[in-house]
């Protein structure tokens, strides 16, 4: 045997155990944050023995609370939590995919119209709901709460297949061009959003409405919120297992990864799958929530380095604790005052890509 593979051994043990260590701390933060979350709040105080016999009844395993109003703030702030932890995980696994595909650790969900295209669709959603379209179509639309989320996917799938099809040429998908189309398009949404928003000033309630989906909302959310967001997780993490190596074999560029037998086309449209629908799902019920998806993976990455999948099954868990943390951390601090969870996630996520631009300035120079 080579001294090479020798030590190889070792190494691939030591990067699986440091991989688990990470897993273990990031479940036990998840438990502990979520307790923490339904526990503490600006108005009223849970017992972990009382949320715990909250969640019991919740799920019909035992009575009730004693009180019916401390029950119902229970099972509010459950699913408040559990939507948090979903849409946090999304977001950062579909920013893990997207910094597999592009090789490139700046890379977010946004490049490729995800977060926009579904932002957009919900905006127009918020004005059929508003009285913004004929009767004929809001006598069709159905319940309001599912209106918004479907049309949310319906914008991110929109979009994200329209930078897709746009930037392919001969049957292959370049990533330049994939990347260069995405910002056109991305310029595109950015312009009808605007013109919605005029469009809405007048009209306070829905011009709010419209203003708080472009920060972020994890309020008043219900387990039909956490069946979306779960559910798009559940997909796009059920591809890991057929992009991981083949994400890992790309980081020597196309044609290598082509000659050891990665079909790269199917492996681009893969993960652009797997991306759009972490990433719509998790628009669709909390509105654009930025920088998850950017920092999250950048920093397992520099923690563990180690193969996609490795990284990507560490970023959904750690999307999670981070989104989580944030939101327990500035509602135990601020209170009532609390910030919306967009706007906490740009104040962290825009420094940190500063910093990120200024240490790589030569790969910014060469992307």
């Amino acid at each position: 045997m080579s001294a090479a593979a020798t030590g190889e051994a070792p190494r691939r043990h030591a990067s699986r155990a440091r991989s688990g260590r990470f897993a273990f701390v990031f479940g036990v933060l998840l438990l502990a944050l979520f307790f923490g979350s339904v526990c503490l709040g600006p108005t009223v105080r849970f017992s972990v023995g009382e949320a715990w016999r909250g969640l019991l009844a919740l799920v019909d395993f035992g009575p009730d609370l004693e009180s019916a109003s401390r029950q119902s703030i229970l099972e509010l702030r459950v699913w408040r939590a559990l939507v948090t932890i979903g849409v946090g995980a999304a977001l950062a696994l579909s920013g893990g995919f997207i910094q597999g595909l592009f090789q490139n650790g700046l890379a977010s969900p946004s490049l490729i119209g995800v977060t926009g295209g579904a932002a957009l669709g919900a905006a127009v959603a918020v004005l059929i709901v508003g009285g913004y379209a004929p009767r004929l179509v809001l006598e069709h639309v159905g319940s309001n709460a599912y209106l918004i989320p479907a049309f949310g996917f319906a914008g991110a799938f929109a979009t994200t297949a329209l930078v897709v099809y746009l930037s392919g040429g001969g049957g292959r998908t370049s990533v330049t061009a994939l990347l260069l189309t995405g910002i056109a398009v991305n310029m595109c949404v950015a312009g009808l959003f605007a013109a919605i928003q005029s469009l809405t000033l007048k009209d306070w309630e829905v011009s709010r409405a419209i203003l708080a989906w472009t920060f972020g909302t994890l309020d008043d959310r219900s387990g039909y919120h956490a069946a979306i967001v779960f559910a798009g997780l559940a997909l796009a993490a059920a591809c890991i297992p057929f992009t991981a190596l083949e994400l890992d074999l790309l980081k020597g560029g196309e044609a290598d990864a082509q000659s050891l037998g990665v079909n790269v086309g199917k492996l681009k449209w893969l993960a652009i799958f797997a991306a759009a629908v972490s990433a719509s799902s998790a628009v669709a019920v909390a509105g654009q929530i930025a920088f998850v998806g950017l920092v999250v993976p950048h920093l397992v990455r520099l923690a563990i380095g180690g193969t996609h999948g490795v990284l990507l099954w560490l970023s959904l868990l750690g999307g999670g604790v981070f989104l989580l943390g944030a939101e327990f951390l500035q509602r135990w601090w601020l209170g009532e005052a609390a910030l919306q969870p967009g706007v906490v996630m740009s104040l962290i996520g825009g420094p940190f890509f500063l910093m990120l631009l200024i240490r790589e300035r030569r790969e910014v120079g060469q992307w």
